[in-house]
């Protein structure tokens, strides 16, 4: 989830950076229960354009009366973008926002100098059981941005850019691609879409932009004469030309590139920011707990528990 359980995950630095092609084999992490496979930052890449984070959550199926519960956590310096395959959950954050979740919608919310957020299993959902299939990722924010406003966009299905013929079917989530701009503010130039594609059928990567990554969701694909299963992110070299191409039991991609950042980002929990001390700033606010005059709110709607600062 957008929580992060890793306290100062192990990311390259710029000298580490590898700007040739590189292969992403996804961590596995168990969240008592819910299992997420985290593909960013990676020790071979930290960010794909400004992706800093990105998470496959599930599949996972919930019995009657489960679910997921991340209690209200902060977050700085970052957007975090929800997207889901299969079932719903339930975003309530310090903003007042109040809102569900639903397959092929997006909800965008902009961190800034601070938002605390939470997710859940709504009550209704948790009545009947459940299923959970989705990706969540992190952007980070251009320095400029890092101390804006915290804010938050919920766009359904039908509003976001929707491209089909020739064996693929592709909404665009975020940014521009292929011609199209989803509807989303967005500080920096990037793109993040969902591809469906037939057996054999092949999608190029957008020409428009610096840095482009695929991960393959479901399915196979082939590049450059290469195959890759499901489970693999792959970042390709800039302005490279380049067709993807579903193997002959289609495939299923999220695609996402954009702009790559003045410098790489400091990481530590649920934080993100181009300096350390701005971490640290975070850090002292979150721990201070002043939910009534501090930098961090609680969300009004779900205030009663919170996740501690960590220890170390």
């Amino acid at each position: 989830m957008s929580w992060n359980p890793t306290l100062e995950p192990r990311c390259p630095d710029a000298g580490e950076m590898d700007q040739i092609e590189t292969l992403i084999v996804p961590r596995a992490r168990d969240l008592g229960g819910f299992e997420v496979r985290r593909a960013l930052p990676s020790p071979k890449r930290q960010m794909v354009g400004p992706f800093v984070f990105f998470d496959q959550m599930g599949p996972a199926e919930f019995l009657t009366d489960q679910g997921i519960d991340v209690r209200p956590h902060p977050h700085i310096g970052l957007a975090t973008v929800t997207y889901l395959y299969q079932g719903e959950f339930q975003h309530r954050d310090s903003l007042g926002t109040n809102q569900m979740i639903y397959p092929g919608e997006v909800n965008w919310m902009i961190a800034g100098n601070g938002v605390t957020h939470s997710e859940r299993t709504s009550a209704e959902t948790r009545a009947a059981g459940s299923k959970l299939f989705g990706i969540q990722t992190w952007v980070a924010l251009p320095e400029e941005a890092e101390e804006v406003d915290a804010g938050f966009e919920h766009h359904g299905a039908e509003a976001l850019p929707f491209l089909e013929g020739e064996g693929k079917k592709v909404r665009l989530i975020l940014g521009n691609a292929w011609g199209e701009r989803a509807p989303t503010k967005t500080f920096t130039e990037m793109f993040y879409a969902d591809a469906v594609l037939q057996p054999g059928a092949a999608i190029p990567l957008p020409d428009n932009h610096e840095d482009r990554g695929i991960y393959v969701v479901s399915g196979s694909v082939n590049v450059a004469g290469d195959d890759f299963e499901a489970g693999r992110m792959m970042v390709f070299r800039p302005g490279d030309d380049l067709s993807i191409k579903a193997g002959p039991d289609g495939a299923r991609l999220m695609m996402l590139g954009g702009e790559t950042l003045n410098g790489p980002r400091y990481i530590w929990w649920n934080f993100v920011a181009s300096s350390r001390d701005k971490i640290e700033a975070a850090k002292v606010a979150w721990a201070a707990g002043d939910w009534d005059h501090g930098r961090f709110k609680l969300p009004p709607d779900d205030k009663d528990e919170f996740i501690p600062l960590p220890e170390r």
